[in-house]
């Protein structure tokens, strides 16, 4: 049985992989993992992002990093992940891989939307599949799948990326459960606004945003012990507020909300 109480890297050790990895909140989770002394295997489209990262948590912490450059939008870039992950003893999987699109769908560019379902849905699908049989025969392992303030309900002006990650928590939720008794721990991670590169790609202003360094910590905290963490204080209170709401109640808030992201669109 599972000790929650050790260190994670004794828990779920040696190796832990995170996708995203390159920047904002898997940059995080990145840092954080090196400093509790797993060795990490880091995967990103950007290598060149990867490499400083990879050098700079192994001059801090003495940590080992493989830098894997994979596009997961493709079969091939989930399988190549897949592969060269079978010859170390991955006990933790950050699925922090991700990317969103604002404004009105059909305005959209459908290539970009079928890119984020594979990216955020298929390839968390995928890797929660290959790691988990491996996980299986360990007797132990960790996941943490990245899911959104924006899951619980239909968001107007960001309608699909909201359904992708409606998709992520109700996989997390039901793995969990599914896994309990196998010594695997699954935790969904809903955070709020977050300061990256998310905001610019998905072309969206915000105001107050989260520390991913917050986010990090927090989501390793709970990890093992809830189902779903909301890390940040502004995700707690939008998170619970909005649960106390009917859900077309919230639907017409994020309406509203996605407006104000998103006025500048119409300039």
């Amino acid at each position: 049985m599972i000790n929650r109480r050790e260190p994670l890297e004794v828990r779920y050790g040696p190796w832990a992989l995170v996708t995203g990895a390159s920047e904002g909140i898997g940059r995080s989770f990145a840092a954080a993992l090196a400093q509790q002394g797993f060795h990490l295997v880091l995967v990103a489209r950007r290598s060149h992002l990867l490499e400083a990262l990879a050098d700079n948590l192994t001059q801090a912490h003495g940590t080992q990093c493989e830098v894997l450059a994979a596009d997961l939008s493709t079969a091939e870039g989930v399988a190549e992940v897949l592969d060269r992950t079978a010859r170390h003893d991955v006990g933790l999987v950050v699925c922090s891989a991700g990317f969103g699109t604002a404004g009105c769908f059909l305005e959209g560019d459908i290539g970009e939307e079928l890119d984020m379902l594979r990216v955020n849905c298929g390839a968390s699908t995928a890797l929660s599949w290959g790691f988990g049989r491996r996980f299986k025969s360990r007797g132990r392992g960790g996941l943490i799948l990245l899911s959104s303030i924006v899951a619980f309900q239909g968001v107007p002006r960001s309608a699909h990326y909201a359904a992708t990650k409606s998709y992520v928590q109700t996989l997390a939720e039901g793995l969990r459960a599914e896994w309990a008794d196998r010594g695997i721990d699954v935790l969904a991670v809903a955070p709020g606004p977050v300061a990256t590169g998310f905001a610019r790609r998905a072309g969206l202003t915000m105001g107050r945003a989260e520390n991913p360094d917050v986010v990090a910590a927090e989501s390793l905290n709970a990890l093992g012990r809830r189902g779903t963490a909301r890390p940040g204080l502004l995700a707690k209170v939008l998170g619970y507020s909005l649960a106390m709401t009917p859900r077309w109640g919230r639907i017409r808030i994020m309406a509203m909300v996605m407006r104000g992201m998103t006025k500048h669109h119409a300039a």
